[in-house]
């Protein structure tokens, strides 16, 4: 028997997922079997998906393949029609078990080969309790899945459906159960965290939650988010910034741009000033915050003072990691279709100097932290990440897994030193 292979694109959500396919598969006894986990966010990302698939093909030629994830759910005929593919199976049909069975009762090649209902008819989002990444530092949690907004840009609410919340009991038993393995570190993530709760009774908020989560799970020691969008943060959630210490002090935001007319062309909810306003407070409620940002270079329509608005936010939100996306034509989405299209070198060019202005941000970073003491969890012997999701490399060995207390001594241009 040939256990079955997993190949990840795409995102935080993805990679849980996988990691709950792996279970289900090893639960219904299938083997000689290659799977990818698909991700639309971009055309590039729909071509590396494919290219994965003809390389994984050449590599495992008596293989099933399985071609799952959001490009399967947005495009299942585009893979349908690959010679390699054996079966392609949506978002929805890939966390269900009788999928996984069914497979290795009629193992696969008498199956339908698409297996793709309509995401959008999907009304829950199960509690999929998995025990983590194959480390002994930090576990995942999906709290939610799918979104209401229609950004123009986007093509993930057409692969993931509309939000759907984890019930919070159903959150805390995973991360208690997962307090009992030895995990030190939990991340909440979603495909938009910050509508948690909406379509749950009396409509909580992600503030509620991590309030609940700290209170119920008082033996976890930390506790992070992922991706959130600053105009839904609510009071818990900044209550919970200013006084909860459990809590890491490191935000990935949503942003997108830093010119008003592109936030409104994008179809955002928020406007620089916004931004700006809840960085500051954030920051006042806890100094040691730092911040992450998804920024959107070239933008249909963008002009070069459009650019430096965004190039300046970097400064302005006292943005710290930047995801810098060169902008790419997105068939299905209404940014497609906007006759004014910058030039492709103009956008290479502009996402470069985002990157850039990310870098230096960075290099300020690590050099404020030299003689400075930090908590630091270890994911290997040798490389842990502080409270801030800064990277750490020690020359004595760790024990992977725990949160050693670290004097910084120096940075090498990309990590701190301890």
């Amino acid at each position: 028997m040939t256990a079955p292979k997993f190949t990840t694109l795409g995102c935080r959500l993805n990679a849980y997922e996988t990691e709950a396919m792996k279970e289900l598969s090893q639960q219904a006894g299938l083997d000689n079997l290659v799977v990818v986990n698909t991700c639309a966010v971009t055309a590039e990302a729909v071509r590396k998906s494919r290219q994965e698939i003809r390389r994984l093909r050449r590599e495992n030629p008596a293989a099933q393949i399985v071609v799952t994830g959001c490009a399967a759910q947005t495009e299942p005929e585009t893979f349908a029609r690959m010679a390699e593919v054996d079966t392609v199976i949506g978002n929805t049909e890939k966390m269900q078990p009788e999928t996984w069975t069914g497979m290795a009762a009629n193992f696969i090649g008498e199956t339908e080969k698409v297996q793709v209902d309509d995401i959008m008819s999907v009304t829950e989002t199960a509690g999929h309790l998995i025990d983590g990444f194959g480390t002994r530092s930090r576990a995942y949690v999906q709290v939610q899945n799918g979104c209401d907004h229609r950004c123009t840009f986007c093509i993930i609410p057409y692969g993931r459906g509309n939000s759907r919340s984890v019930p919070a009991g159903v959150v805390v038993d995973q991360i208690k159960r997962l307090i009992d393995k030895g995990y030190n570190e939990v991340v909440l993530t979603g495909v938009d965290l910050t509508s948690w709760g909406a379509d749950l009774p009396a409509a909580p908020k992600l503030g509620d939650l991590v309030m609940r989560i700290l209170k119920l799970v008082p033996d976890l020691p930390r506790l992070r988010i992922s991706s959130i969008d600053s105009i839904e943060v609510d009071e818990n959630l900044m209550q919970a910034i200013a006084t909860e210490p459990r809590l890491m002090p490191h935000l990935h935001l949503s942003l997108q741009h830093g010119d008003d007319l592109i936030l409104k062309r994008m179809a955002r909810r928020h406007l620089r000033d916004d931004a700006i306003r809840f960085c500051e407070e954030a920051l006042k409620l806890r100094p040691e915050m730092t911040f992450g940002a998804d920024i959107i270079a070239g933008f249909p329509t963008e002009t070069e003072a459009h650019f430096e608005n965004s190039l300046k936010l970097v400064s302005d939100c006292n943005l710290t990691w930047l995801h810098v996306f060169p902008y790419s034509k997105r068939t299905g989405t209404p940014a497609a279709k906007i006759p004014k299209q910058v030039n492709g070198t103009v956008i290479k060019s502009r996402a470069a100097r985002l990157r850039a202005a990310g870098e230096a941000r960075v290099q300020s970073h690590l050099a404020v932290q030299i003689g400075k003491t930090h908590q630091v969890l270890m994911e290997n012997p040798h490389m842990g990440r502080t409270e801030q999701f800064t990277e750490v490399r020690f020359a004595t060995p760790q024990q992977e897994g725990q949160i050693v207390t670290a004097m910084i001594l120096g940075q090498d241009g990309s990590q701190l030193t301890a």
